[in-house]
């Protein structure tokens, strides 16, 4: 049987993306009542951060522990990787050893090229182009607060970074409607918005763009590695934050979601971060049950 791998979301077909969805709101119920399923007992999974991380590492460690299962955190500084071994040299070796392998790296071609050579499921935890994790966790919660979000309108605000990649393959394979409001020059990737044209649409007035908004979606706008950029960036990304204004434009009861850690009066407001209509502390913990479903069907 073919290795599956997990590196966008259009790794997986709609039925088994709805399916790792429904997985998690039992693991979630269980998770909250503590009656865990031991479905990975004695699995290992192999944790490769070239990237720094909060909510990637505790939910994939925590995850495997609940699922009876061993999580290995492996840093540049503490491996081979650090000095130099080749990506498909420590591909070749991890996969030998453990049962799955999550990477979050830079350069979207590493993760492809450490799947190539990777005898086990290989998941990406976060590259510059694509973040499917965090896209399972948001999908998550927008169907345990509202169900499908099939036919709905999302609006994303900021760079067409790796996860504005992630929303618009979102919006292909489910079905509903990618509004993506920054400036020019911070499109999305050509390719990726020409293979998602149907559902995704760029457009620039952000009050526009939020109307009738079912979701408002943003991130930081200067990520990992922009930090140069910063100052710029505050300047053209202005008129994008999120806040009061922006959230009176969309529906009376959409959601905002953003996948942390937020800048407080950047991108975003502290009262749409903080206000009533904000689920990031649901999404953050979401993370954890989309993961331990995802990990299930790679390797359970």
């Amino acid at each position: 049987m073919e290795t599956r791998h997990f590196l966008t979301l259009n790794s997986l077909s709609r039925d088994e993306l709805l399916s790792i969805i429904n997985r998690a709101e039992v693991l979630k119920k269980q998770f909250i009542e503590k009656s865990y399923e031991s479905t990975l007992e004695s699995r290992v999974l192999g944790m490769i951060f070239e990237k720094s991380s909060t909510r990637t590492r505790v939910s994939f460690e925590a995850g495997m522990a609940q699922l009876g299962g061993h999580a290995i955190y492996l840093a540049p500084t503490g491996t081979q990787i650090g000095r130099g071994e080749p990506l498909e040299d420590t591909a070749r070796v991890l996969s030998k050893m453990v049962d799955c392998i999550m990477l979050r790296t830079f350069e979207h071609e590493r993760i492809e090229r450490f799947a190539e050579y990777s005898d086990v499921p290989v998941i990406n935890g976060l590259s510059d182009s694509y973040h499917p994790c965090q896209l399972l966790a948001d999908l998550l919660t927008h169907y345990e607060k509202r169900g499908s979000i099939e036919g709905k309108k999302v609006v994303w605000f900021g760079d067409g970074n790796n996860m504005c990649h992630s929303y618009m393959n979102a919006a292909k394979i489910l079905d509903f409607q990618l509004i993506v409001s920054g400036p020019e020059g911070f499109d999305p990737d050509p390719k990726i918005l020409e293979g998602t044209k149907t559902n995704v649409v760029i457009e620039r007035n952000p009050k526009q763009a939020a109307k009738n908004a079912d979701v408002i979606v943003t991130d930081v706008w200067a990520s990992m590695g922009q930090e140069e950029e910063q100052k710029e960036r505050m300047q053209k990304f202005a008129q994008y934050q999120v806040n009061t204004d922006l959230m009176e434009c969309a529906n009376g009861d959409a959601l905002f979601m953003h996948c942390l850690p937020a800048h407080r009066g950047e991108e975003v407001s502290e009262n749409v971060l903080e206000g009533p209509q904000s689920v990031v502390w649901e999404e953050a913990g979401n993370r954890l049950h989309s993961q331990k479903a995802l990990l299930e069907f790679l390797i359970g």
